[in-house]
């Protein structure tokens, strides 16, 4: 591609002349030692999206902007993309709100079309406000990359402050109710035909109540086990259900188990074909391998199951639109502990004193014996069951 007066092409077909391929851009990063091996910008373009690679949806999206992006660069302001400045993204944003000429940049239609097809075009039509600042998003989070790997010298799209704060936002380790309710939603939209499709279902179902509704840590739900549920009754003659942790540090702490995670504990346990509630001192860990294997699962593959779960939940969001992709992000960066937080903050934002809430998640030791306690143990485990609750 030489001649800015040509059609648009897929970024994998571009070649750029020497004045407009990046290799003397004005904000190439000059004494720096480079991180990477880019020597242009299409190389340094395919470096940040190799990063992405595994991850289809995320890769189509970011190529998809850094793509439009070039292209516009190049062909409509005949300038290399590492010599952009902050007033040619301001420009760049009123072209995404409406590609002109449109027979050279929109598809006909508004129709996709396949990328090695003649009538494919970057754009089928005028992009919303909204993803014409998703689009900003992710060109913010490529080109903090680049200058962070000592391509370029510096990122013309931080200037722009609200921008740069939601081009890569603050990673909480927490999930909004929006969020939690995505995931739900995946959960229970799991695949359950099969046998071995239909165990996994009431296996990931049961992993995260015990994430959630107990605040437990991974490596105590690798290490606890069913034994460990007990029932007592409180002042006023209630049977109450508790989870008795053996936690971080060796330290132990009593765990409401509210009538939700009981039931939950009651529909695994007849599903892996054994009684609904545990006897004492059962030695059946919290978690079993599907089949009939009663061995503990490690640490390591609960992970990988929780993982694949926020993955999956990311990526039926993502389907919805590019509007969504960094939610989805921040929702496939997730681990189990951030339902540990998520817990916690949701336990909060209900209202549930926090000093209950401390000694719900363990944060600090907890007196198991002490009698002068137990009203209180009686009026945690109240609020939490009245409050925190997991509503599938």
């Amino acid at each position: 591609m030489t001649d800015t007066a040509l059609a648009p092409i897929p970024v994998e077909q571009i070649l750029l002349p020497a004045d407009l391929d990046g290799s003397q851009g004005r904000n190439r990063a000059v004494g720096r030692v480079a991180q990477i091996a880019a020597t242009n910008d299409l190389q340094a373009i395919h470096a940040w999206l190799a990063r992405f690679i595994e991850t289809k949806t995320t890769f189509d999206n970011y190529r998809k902007e850094a793509e439009r992006l070039l292209l516009w660069s190049t062909l409509q302001l005949g300038k290399p993309l590492s010599s952009l400045t902050h007033e040619d993204f301001l420009v760049y944003q009123q072209f995404l709100l409406d590609p002109q000429p449109r027979e050279k940049w929109v598809a006909g239609g508004g129709r996709k079309h396949p990328r090695d097809d003649p009538r494919w075009r970057p754009f089928y039509g005028p992009l919303s406000t909204a993803s014409q600042r998703q689009a900003m998003i992710i060109l913010n989070v490529m080109f903090s990359w680049l200058v962070d790997a000592g391509y370029l010298a510096g990122n013309p799209l931080s200037l722009s402050r609200h921008r740069a704060r939601r081009a890569k936002p603050r990673i909480t380790r927490y999930l909004d109710p929006d969020l939690w309710q995505e995931l739900k939603v995946f959960i229970d939209s799991m695949p359950r035909e099969t046998d071995r499709q239909r165990a996994h279902y009431f296996r990931v179902r049961w992993l995260f109540t015990l994430l959630y509704l107990g605040g437990l840590r991974i490596s105590e739900v690798a290490e606890n086990t069913m034994g460990s549920f007990f029932c007592r009754r409180d002042r006023e003659g209630d049977e109450r259900w508790w989870l008795e942790v053996l936690g971080k540090g060796d330290k132990e702490r009593l765990v409401p188990a509210t009538t939700e995670l009981m039931v939950e504990l009651a529909r695994y346990r007849r599903e892996i074909g054994m009684a609904p509630y545990p006897s004492p001192n059962e030695e059946t860990p919290l978690l079993l391998p599907i089949g009939k294997s009663r061995e503990a699962l490690t640490r390591a593959a609960l992970h990988s199951i929780v993982k694949k779960v926020f993955e999956g939940a990311a990526e039926r969001l993502r389907q919805r639109g590019d509007a969504y992709v960094v939610r989805a992000d921040l929702l496939e960066r997730a681990s189990a502990h951030w339902l540990r937080h998520t817990a916690g903050s949701h336990m909060a934002d209900q209202q549930i004193d926090l000093r209950l809430v401390r000694d719900n998640l363990g944060h600090e030791s907890l007196s198991t014996t002490s009698q002068y306690l137990h009203v209180d143990d009686d009026r945690r485990h109240k609020e939490t069951e009245e409050k925190h609750r997991i509503r599938w």
